[in-house]
C-alpha cells in the first residue's frame, strides 16, 4: 500500500468517527432514564420505552464501531497495517476502503 493509498483511508477512517462520535451523543440523549412522573399515557410510556431499548441497542453499536475505528487508526503506523493477520497476503485497498478497521483479508475472514 503506497503513501496516497494510506492517508486515503486514515481520512476515511478520521470522517467515520466524527460521524459515530455524533451518533453516540445524539443516542445519548435518547438512552436518558423516562422519568415516571411524565403525563404521559400507559401506552405512549410503554413506546417510550420501547424506543429507549432501541436506542440503546444502537449505542452498544455505535460505540462498538467507535471502538474498533480507534484501534484501526492507532495501526495505522505499523508497517503491518494493510496485511491480513492470518495469511500475511496484502489486503485489497478496495477491502481496507469499504471496512476500513479489517485485520484479515477477504478469503480469512469467511
Amino acid at each position: 500500500m503506497n503513501k496516497t493509498e494510506k492517508q486515503e483511508i486514515v481520512n476515511k477512517l478520521n470522517s467515520e468517527k466524527q460521524k459515530v462520535e455524533k451518533r453516540i451523543e445524539e443516542l445519548k440523549e435518547l438512552t436518558k432514564p423516562i422519568s415516571p412522573e411524565n403525563a404521559i399515557g400507559r401506552v405512549s410510556r410503554m413506546d417510550a420505552i420501547n424506543n429507549k431499548s432501541i436506542n440503546e441497542a444502537a449505542l452498544r453499536t455505535a460505540e462498538t464501531k467507535l471502538k474498533r475505528i480507534n484501534f484501526a487508526l492507532s495501526r495505522t503506523d505499523d508497517p503491518a497495517f494493510g496485511t491480513c493477520t492470518r495469511c500475511g497476503n496484502p489486503i485489497p485497498f478496495g477491502r481496507l476502503m469499504v471496512v476500513p478497521g479489517s485485520t484479515t483479508c477477504v478469503k480469512c475472514s469467511g
